[in-house]
Protein backbone atom coordinates (compact mmCIF):
# COMPACT_ATOMS: atom_id res chain seq x y z
CA UNK A 1 0.00 0.00 0.00
CA UNK A 2 1.24 3.31 -1.19
CA UNK A 3 1.79 6.12 1.62
CA UNK A 4 2.37 9.85 1.93
CA UNK A 5 2.92 11.44 4.59
CA UNK A 6 1.74 15.29 5.17
CA UNK A 7 3.46 16.45 7.91
CA UNK A 8 7.01 16.41 8.12
CA UNK A 9 9.52 18.94 8.42
CA UNK A 10 12.88 20.03 7.24
CA UNK A 11 15.00 22.72 8.03
CA UNK A 12 17.04 25.17 5.41
CA UNK A 13 20.42 26.80 6.18
CA UNK A 14 18.91 29.99 6.50
CA UNK A 15 16.17 28.73 8.95
CA UNK A 16 18.68 27.51 10.63
CA UNK A 17 20.93 30.95 11.01
CA UNK A 18 17.77 32.77 12.27
CA UNK A 19 15.16 31.17 14.33
CA UNK A 20 16.71 27.94 14.01
CA UNK A 21 19.32 28.91 16.68
CA UNK A 22 17.09 28.01 19.28
CA UNK A 23 16.30 24.71 17.73
CA UNK A 24 19.80 24.28 18.00
CA UNK A 25 19.76 25.36 21.96
CA UNK A 26 17.16 23.27 22.72
CA UNK A 27 16.82 20.33 21.03
CA UNK A 28 20.44 19.54 19.27
CA UNK A 29 19.67 15.71 18.41
CA UNK A 30 16.42 17.12 16.36
CA UNK A 31 19.15 19.20 13.83
CA UNK A 32 20.77 16.37 12.09
CA UNK A 33 17.35 14.28 10.78
CA UNK A 34 16.03 18.03 9.96
CA UNK A 35 18.80 19.52 7.76
CA UNK A 36 18.75 16.13 6.12
CA UNK A 37 16.92 15.89 2.64
CA UNK A 38 18.60 13.64 0.74
CA UNK A 39 19.60 9.75 1.38
CA UNK A 40 19.80 9.35 4.76
CA UNK A 41 16.33 10.88 5.05
CA UNK A 42 15.13 8.45 2.33
CA UNK A 43 16.42 5.17 4.19
CA UNK A 44 14.80 6.40 7.06
CA UNK A 45 11.50 6.66 4.92
CA UNK A 46 12.23 3.06 3.52
CA UNK A 47 12.83 1.31 7.23
CA UNK A 48 9.33 2.65 8.22
CA UNK A 49 7.61 2.05 5.15
CA UNK A 50 7.00 5.51 3.82
CA UNK A 51 7.11 6.07 0.26
CA UNK A 52 6.78 9.69 0.03
CA UNK A 53 6.69 12.78 2.39
CA UNK A 54 5.22 16.52 1.94
CA UNK A 55 7.94 18.28 3.30
CA UNK A 56 7.58 21.84 5.21
CA UNK A 57 9.68 24.19 7.18
CA UNK A 58 9.47 23.49 10.93
CA UNK A 59 8.32 25.26 13.16
CA UNK A 60 8.33 27.59 14.26
CA UNK A 61 8.83 28.92 10.25
CA UNK A 62 8.78 32.72 9.89
CA UNK A 63 5.73 34.09 11.38
CA UNK A 64 7.41 35.71 13.82
CA UNK A 65 10.16 37.43 11.92
CA UNK A 66 9.82 40.75 10.90
CA UNK A 67 8.77 41.06 7.28
CA UNK A 68 11.68 41.57 5.41
CA UNK A 69 13.63 38.56 7.57
CA UNK A 70 10.95 36.59 6.40
CA UNK A 71 10.77 37.14 3.03
CA UNK A 72 13.92 36.66 2.80
CA UNK A 73 13.83 32.91 4.97
CA UNK A 74 10.99 31.97 3.02
CA UNK A 75 12.10 32.13 -0.09
CA UNK A 76 15.73 31.02 0.39
CA UNK A 77 14.11 27.94 2.02
CA UNK A 78 11.47 27.27 -1.12
CA UNK A 79 14.25 27.20 -2.74
CA UNK A 80 16.46 25.30 -1.12
CA UNK A 81 13.45 22.51 -0.88
CA UNK A 82 12.79 23.14 -4.42
CA UNK A 83 16.21 21.66 -5.21
CA UNK A 84 15.83 18.22 -2.53
CA UNK A 85 12.49 17.67 -4.45
CA UNK A 86 14.31 17.82 -7.74
CA UNK A 87 16.84 15.07 -6.55
CA UNK A 88 13.91 13.24 -5.01
CA UNK A 89 11.25 13.99 -7.23
CA UNK A 90 9.09 10.18 -6.50
CA UNK A 91 10.47 10.54 -2.78
CA UNK A 92 9.21 14.42 -1.63
CA UNK A 93 6.96 17.26 -2.28
CA UNK A 94 6.42 20.31 -0.75
CA UNK A 95 4.71 22.75 1.08
CA UNK A 96 6.02 26.18 0.73
CA UNK A 97 6.93 28.87 3.34
CA UNK A 98 5.84 31.88 3.18
CA UNK A 99 6.36 35.60 4.90
CA UNK A 100 3.31 35.74 6.86
CA UNK A 101 4.25 39.16 8.20
CA UNK A 102 4.24 40.46 4.44
CA UNK A 103 0.83 39.27 3.44
CA UNK A 104 1.24 40.84 -0.15
CA UNK A 105 4.32 39.10 -0.87
CA UNK A 106 3.55 36.09 1.09
CA UNK A 107 1.25 35.59 -1.53
CA UNK A 108 2.97 36.50 -4.47
CA UNK A 109 5.97 33.94 -3.20
CA UNK A 110 3.00 31.31 -2.70
CA UNK A 111 2.18 31.81 -6.80
CA UNK A 112 5.78 31.41 -7.18
CA UNK A 113 6.29 28.40 -5.20
CA UNK A 114 3.19 26.63 -6.64
CA UNK A 115 3.40 27.94 -10.80
CA UNK A 116 7.15 27.49 -10.42
CA UNK A 117 8.66 25.45 -8.05
CA UNK A 118 5.70 22.93 -8.03
CA UNK A 119 4.61 22.46 -4.97
CA UNK A 120 1.13 21.53 -3.73
CA UNK A 121 -0.08 24.47 -0.68
CA UNK A 122 1.53 26.61 1.99
CA UNK A 123 2.26 25.61 5.69
CA UNK A 124 1.52 28.50 8.00
CA UNK A 125 2.90 28.25 11.77
CA UNK A 126 0.02 30.18 13.37
CA UNK A 127 -0.39 33.98 14.23
CA UNK A 128 1.94 36.42 13.46
CA UNK A 129 2.83 38.38 16.38
CA UNK A 130 -0.33 37.37 17.53
CA UNK A 131 -2.38 38.63 14.97
CA UNK A 132 -4.72 35.61 13.00
CA UNK A 133 -5.85 35.06 9.22
CA UNK A 134 -9.22 35.86 10.18
CA UNK A 135 -7.63 39.45 10.03
CA UNK A 136 -8.62 40.50 6.67
CA UNK A 137 -4.96 41.85 6.41
CA UNK A 138 -3.91 38.17 5.54
CA UNK A 139 -6.67 37.84 3.28
CA UNK A 140 -4.37 37.83 0.32
CA UNK A 141 -2.80 34.78 1.20
CA UNK A 142 -5.98 32.94 1.29
CA UNK A 143 -7.24 34.33 -1.79
CA UNK A 144 -4.12 33.06 -2.91
CA UNK A 145 -4.35 29.55 -2.14
CA UNK A 146 -8.26 29.55 -2.79
CA UNK A 147 -7.44 30.70 -6.65
CA UNK A 148 -4.23 28.54 -6.97
CA UNK A 149 -6.71 25.37 -5.18
CA UNK A 150 -4.09 24.42 -3.21
CA UNK A 151 -4.49 23.57 0.50
CA UNK A 152 -3.44 25.52 3.49
CA UNK A 153 -1.50 23.77 6.33
CA UNK A 154 -2.37 25.36 9.62
CA UNK A 155 0.64 24.40 12.22
CA UNK A 156 0.52 25.09 15.81
CA UNK A 157 2.73 27.70 17.58
CA UNK A 158 3.29 28.91 21.04
CA UNK A 159 0.51 30.83 21.83
CA UNK A 160 0.74 35.30 22.19
CA UNK A 161 3.13 36.01 25.11
CA UNK A 162 0.52 36.84 27.57
CA UNK A 163 -1.63 33.87 26.88
CA UNK A 164 1.67 32.24 27.79
CA UNK A 165 1.81 34.00 30.89
CA UNK A 166 -1.70 33.73 32.03
CA UNK A 167 -2.43 30.33 31.07
CA UNK A 168 0.84 28.24 31.37
CA UNK A 169 2.84 30.16 33.73
CA UNK A 170 4.09 29.72 37.48
CA UNK A 171 5.44 26.34 37.10
CA UNK A 172 9.05 25.04 36.35
CA UNK A 173 10.31 26.59 33.30
CA UNK A 174 10.38 23.17 31.38
CA UNK A 175 6.72 22.38 32.24
CA UNK A 176 5.69 25.76 31.67
CA UNK A 177 7.17 25.49 28.15
CA UNK A 178 6.09 22.31 27.43
CA UNK A 179 2.31 23.06 28.80
CA UNK A 180 2.38 25.86 26.35
CA UNK A 181 3.75 24.43 23.37
CA UNK A 182 3.43 20.60 22.41
CA UNK A 183 1.62 19.13 25.80
CA UNK A 184 -0.99 21.36 25.60
CA UNK A 185 -0.93 24.84 24.84
CA UNK A 186 0.11 24.18 20.90
CA UNK A 187 -2.74 22.16 19.77
CA UNK A 188 -5.72 24.43 21.34
CA UNK A 189 -4.25 27.50 19.89
CA UNK A 190 -4.53 26.06 16.70
CA UNK A 191 -8.17 25.05 17.36
CA UNK A 192 -8.97 28.26 18.16
CA UNK A 193 -7.17 29.78 15.11
CA UNK A 194 -9.33 27.66 12.91
CA UNK A 195 -12.69 28.46 14.77
CA UNK A 196 -11.22 32.07 14.08
CA UNK A 197 -11.56 31.55 10.42
CA UNK A 198 -14.54 29.91 10.40
CA UNK A 199 -16.34 32.74 12.66
CA UNK A 200 -14.17 35.42 10.24
CA UNK A 201 -16.24 34.77 7.54
CA UNK A 202 -12.95 33.17 5.68
CA UNK A 203 -14.50 30.15 4.16
CA UNK A 204 -17.31 31.84 2.89
CA UNK A 205 -15.07 34.98 1.18
CA UNK A 206 -13.08 32.30 -0.61
CA UNK A 207 -15.31 29.33 -1.31
CA UNK A 208 -12.73 27.22 -2.75
CA UNK A 209 -10.48 27.23 0.33
CA UNK A 210 -9.01 24.28 2.03
CA UNK A 211 -7.14 23.92 5.30
CA UNK A 212 -5.77 20.81 6.99
CA UNK A 213 -4.51 20.75 10.48
CA UNK A 214 -2.72 17.72 11.94
CA UNK A 215 -2.79 16.24 15.54
CA UNK A 216 -6.45 14.26 14.86
CA UNK A 217 -7.34 17.81 14.67
CA UNK A 218 -5.98 19.69 17.71
CA UNK A 219 -9.25 19.01 19.61
CA UNK A 220 -11.87 20.89 17.62
CA UNK A 221 -13.51 16.88 16.43
CA UNK A 222 -14.08 16.46 20.02
CA UNK A 223 -15.94 19.82 20.26
CA UNK A 224 -17.50 19.95 16.83
CA UNK A 225 -21.38 19.63 17.93
CA UNK A 226 -20.68 21.64 20.90
CA UNK A 227 -19.83 24.91 18.76
CA UNK A 228 -22.87 24.48 17.20
CA UNK A 229 -24.15 26.25 20.41
CA UNK A 230 -23.24 29.53 17.60
CA UNK A 231 -26.06 29.15 15.51
CA UNK A 232 -25.86 30.81 12.15
CA UNK A 233 -28.87 33.25 13.83
CA UNK A 234 -25.45 34.45 16.39
CA UNK A 235 -22.96 34.12 14.04
CA UNK A 236 -24.31 35.66 10.65
CA UNK A 237 -22.47 32.95 8.79
CA UNK A 238 -24.42 31.13 6.20
CA UNK A 239 -24.39 27.65 7.85
CA UNK A 240 -23.21 26.41 11.23
CA UNK A 241 -19.38 26.37 12.51
CA UNK A 242 -19.75 21.91 12.27
CA UNK A 243 -20.54 21.61 8.55
CA UNK A 244 -17.15 24.15 7.87
CA UNK A 245 -15.22 21.81 9.88
CA UNK A 246 -16.56 18.77 8.26
CA UNK A 247 -16.61 20.03 4.70
CA UNK A 248 -13.82 22.25 4.75
CA UNK A 249 -10.89 21.20 6.74
CA UNK A 250 -8.82 17.96 6.72
CA UNK A 251 -6.60 16.48 9.29
CA UNK A 252 -4.06 14.44 9.69
CA UNK A 253 -2.19 12.09 12.36
CA UNK A 254 0.79 13.70 12.97
CA UNK A 255 1.87 11.91 16.24
CA UNK A 256 -1.33 11.62 17.55
CA UNK A 257 -0.85 7.31 17.52
CA UNK A 258 -4.21 7.10 19.69
CA UNK A 259 -7.08 4.67 18.84
CA UNK A 260 -9.49 6.48 20.21
CA UNK A 261 -8.81 10.16 18.94
CA UNK A 262 -8.72 8.42 15.89
CA UNK A 263 -12.44 6.69 16.68
CA UNK A 264 -13.41 9.90 17.43
CA UNK A 265 -12.54 11.84 14.41
CA UNK A 266 -13.52 9.11 12.34
CA UNK A 267 -17.09 9.27 13.15
CA UNK A 268 -17.03 13.20 13.40
CA UNK A 269 -15.34 13.96 9.79
CA UNK A 270 -15.52 10.95 8.02
CA UNK A 271 -12.32 8.34 6.24
CA UNK A 272 -12.13 11.04 3.09
CA UNK A 273 -11.58 13.77 5.86
CA UNK A 274 -8.53 12.28 7.15
CA UNK A 275 -4.78 11.63 5.94
CA UNK A 276 -1.43 10.34 7.09
CA UNK A 277 0.83 12.03 8.44
CA UNK A 278 4.10 11.08 10.95
CA UNK A 279 5.36 14.41 12.08
CA UNK A 280 9.05 13.21 11.65
CA UNK A 281 11.58 13.98 12.83
CA UNK A 282 9.39 14.64 15.84
CA UNK A 283 7.94 11.68 15.48
CA UNK A 284 8.39 8.11 14.71
CA UNK A 285 7.64 7.09 11.52
CA UNK A 286 7.39 3.37 11.61
CA UNK A 287 5.05 3.78 14.88
CA UNK A 288 2.76 6.12 12.41
CA UNK A 289 3.07 3.42 9.90
CA UNK A 290 2.22 0.54 12.29
CA UNK A 291 -0.70 2.53 13.79
CA UNK A 292 -1.92 3.21 10.23
CA UNK A 293 -1.86 -0.98 9.48
CA UNK A 294 -3.86 -1.52 13.04
CA UNK A 295 -6.78 0.96 12.07
CA UNK A 296 -9.86 -0.40 12.42
CA UNK A 297 -11.15 0.46 8.90
CA UNK A 298 -11.76 -0.86 5.55
CA UNK A 299 -9.22 -1.71 3.02
CA UNK A 300 -10.90 1.08 0.82
CA UNK A 301 -10.59 3.44 3.76
CA UNK A 302 -7.30 2.59 4.88
CA UNK A 303 -6.00 3.11 1.27
CA UNK A 304 -7.82 6.45 1.25
CA UNK A 305 -6.44 7.96 4.66
CA UNK A 306 -2.76 6.38 3.30
CA UNK A 307 -2.39 7.94 -0.05
CA UNK A 308 -5.78 8.46 -2.17
CA UNK A 309 -7.09 11.42 -0.18
CA UNK A 310 -3.65 13.45 -0.08
CA UNK A 311 -3.08 12.44 -3.80
CA UNK A 312 -6.68 14.07 -4.86
CA UNK A 313 -6.25 17.24 -2.74
CA UNK A 314 -2.55 17.71 -3.74
CA UNK A 315 -2.65 16.47 -7.55
CA UNK A 316 -0.77 14.24 -6.93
Amino acid sequence: MKTITLEEHYASPAFMAGPGRQLQQRAQTLVPPLTDVGEARIAAMDAAGIDVQVLSLTAPGVEQLDAREAETIARASNDFLAEAIARHPTRFAGFAAVPTPAPDAAAAELERAVRQLGFKGVMINGHARGRYLDDERFWPILECAASLDVPVYLHPTQPPAAVVDAYYGGFAPAVSFMFANAGWGWHIETAVHVIRLVLGGAFERFPQLRVIVGHMGEGLPFMINRMDNMPPSMTGLERPISEYLRERVYYTFSGFNFAATFLDLLLEVGADRIMFSADHPYASMAEARAFLDRLPVSAADRARIAHGTAERLLKM
